[in-house]
């Protein structure tokens, strides 16, 4: 594979998507979901499995596949062996991938489900977008509410145009990109204040200057034919956003790759992913810029 490919590579489109495969009871449902958006999108499809390969898992799948309606000469079956997290990062740089789908992983020999960590660690050292999915079914679920973490960072234009990639391919017709008024800093700027009209349009210019800055990124965005909402909320960042997508109901939340680049305060605090993660809900894809990288 020519790795070089891999740098600068624009977030989307999605030409490679990657599955790991676990054998849990919805290991077919997320085929299905995988079969879904590759044929969307007009995606190649990598399956891997890290654990053991028998005869029984070979036909396990073999049936899944058929089951789904995937081809095995339109994708590509990897088995190997190793540590979750590391094999399944190196499977993804080895083979161009774009997007990773995770379901309910499954420890090897163990009747447990683990995501959070997993999800962890992949979204921190990933190269390529990942798709959490919360609930899939055996019927192809259609995206019809997205909703966008709208926050001020050089990542959020790319964010917010791989969503819209997403939109026009899967026929979603409206998309919501929200940003977050983090309520302390907002305590803060009316700290001097003794007056509640004072502190009322502390509160209305820090909102407005927060919806300024929002319009300012998605004016930049080619949005097409999809119809663009704008939302601010208020509350904790990755909290808020996490209760806005709950309470709309979302179909997918889009999400800006963790910094990687920690100082000090990153690593005391909670960051506005960890909150997402602990509590998916609904599916989330973490999008990954690599032209804006750090």
């Amino acid at each position: 594979m020519d790795l070089s490919k891999l740098k600068k590579r624009p977030a989307y489109p999605f030409e490679t998507i990657a599955v790991a495969i676990s054998f849990s009871s919805r290991c077919q449902s997320i085929l299905v979901e995988a079969k879904r958006l590759s044929d969307a999108l007009s995606a190649s499809l990598v399956l891997m499995h890290i654990g053991e390969k028998t005869k029984e898992k070979e036909a396990e799948l073999d049936e899944m596949m058929s089951a789904v309606g995937i081809v095995e000469a339109n994708c590509r079956v990897i088995w190997m062996d190793g540590e979750p997290v590391e094999t399944i990062l190196k499977l993804c740089k080895l083979n161009i991938v774009d997007l990773l789908i995770l379901g309910a992983l499954e420890k090897e020999n163990l009747f447990k489900f683990y995501i959070g960590s997993i999800a962890r660690s992949i979204s921190r050292k990933a190269k390529c977008s990942v798709l959490l999915l919360t609930n899939p079914t055996n019927e192809p679920h259609k995206f019809k509410k997205i909703i966008v973490n709208g926050i001020e960072n050089p990542k959020t234009i790319h964010t917010i145009n791989t969503a819209l990639y997403l939109a026009k391919n899967l026929a979603v017709k409206e998309l919501t990109i929200v940003n977050e008024v983090h309520l302390p800093g907002l305590a803060m700027a009316m700290a001097d204040t003794s007056t509640a009209p004072e502190a009322k349009e502390i509160k209305k210019n820090l909102t407005i200057e927060v919806e300024e800055v929002l319009q300012t990124v998605i004016d930049k965005c080619d949005a097409g034919d999809v119809d663009v909402k704008e939302k601010i909320v208020r509350g904790k960042p990755g909290y808020a956003i996490s209760k806005y997508a709950k309470d709309r109901k979302a179909d997918l939340l889009v999400m800006n790759s963790p910094d990687t680049h920690l100082n000090v305060f990153d690593r005391i605090f909670t960051h506005d992913i960890e909150f997402i993660l602990a509590d998916l809900p609904c599916n989330v894809l973490i999008v990954h810029s690599r032209v804006s990288a750090d």
